[in-house]
């Protein structure tokens, strides 16, 4: 849906890249629209319309790309459409399937082999100044792979990476090793990107949040006892909201944050840090 205010009204302003229309990627949306022209995509026309549609009626400049960021081709329409809006200063990726969502293999699909499509085809736009925030999540530091499978998972992109990772894991893959293993890869895509952005004057951060307000985590919890006993273990004895992980983002794109780069920002209440005591 080309929206003109995002070529016309305002081409002073920086574009913002949010992949991702879900209650957390439009948190992280209306903050980057109070600074930004907003490029938002997401699989799903409807839902999609329908929050950027919200986001106009705001003041906010959006435009809505339907985009499947598993999909090279359609990656390749994104990056052009970037491409005729000048290039973008901020890519926040913040869409993902959580284990109760999908079957494994499309769980990796979507966490890792996208994030790796979308960030190789926006290379040749990446501008001094542009930031890269990946969405990762605690559970990257819950269930790390072994040495061998962490190998597999830096060749998202090889032909037969999701045949050769699950003959890898002894068991076979699940939902949940999907999920805990394609957000451990995403925090060490970050890394090798900020060394290949940092290269052009740009930056590459990941956020890993941990139990947060969500439709998808209110579903995990009925999914998961895990769920609840984290949260028990949680020092701050609560769940985080949407609006602190834009805080977070918001933070990370500014220019206060114009030398950290190839981090993970932990947000998840102190969770980690309890359970690293025991």
């Amino acid at each position: 849906m080309s929206n003109p205010c995002v070529t016309e009204w305002w081409p002073e302003q920086p574009l913002a890249v949010v992949i991702g229309a879900g209650g957390m990627g439009m948190a992280v949306a209306r903050r980057l629209g109070q600074q930004h022209r907003l490029l938002v995509t997401d699989i799903d026309r409807d839902k999609l319309d329908a929050q950027v549609n919200r986001l106009m009626e705001e003041g906010i400049c959006a435009e809505a790309l339907v985009c499947d960021i598993t999909d090279s081709t359609s990656v390749s329409g994104l990056a052009s459409r970037v491409s005729e809006l000048g290039g973008f200063t901020v890519l926040a990726h913040v869409t993902g399937l959580s284990p109760s969502m999908a079957g494994w293999r499309q769980i990796m699909a979507v966490n890792l082999i996208g994030p790796t499509l979308v960030t190789d085809a926006l290379l040749p736009l990446v501008g001094k100044g542009s930031v890269a925030v990946l969405i990762a999540s605690l559970s990257a530091y819950l269930g790390q792979p072994d040495e061998g499978v962490a190998a597999l998972l830096q060749e998202p992109l090889a032909l037969d990476f999701l045949d050769r990772l699950d003959t890898a894991v002894a068991g076979g893959m699940t939902p949940q090793l999907s999920y805990s293993y394609s957000k451990h890869a995403l925090i060490r895509l970050t890394r090798r990107l900020a060394v290949t952005w940092g290269s052009k004057g740009a930056r590459a951060v990941s956020v890993s949040p941990g139990l947060i307000a969500t439709p998808q985590g209110i579903n995990e919890f009925r999914q998961a006892n895990s769920k609840l006993e984290l949260l028990r273990r949680c020092p701050l004895q609560r769940q985080g909201g949407m609006q602190e992980i834009a805080d977070a983002v918001e933070f990370l794109v500014s220019a206060r944050a114009s030398y950290i780069n190839g981090i993970d920002l932990v947000v998840d209440g102190g969770i980690l840090a309890g359970l690293s005591r025991e």
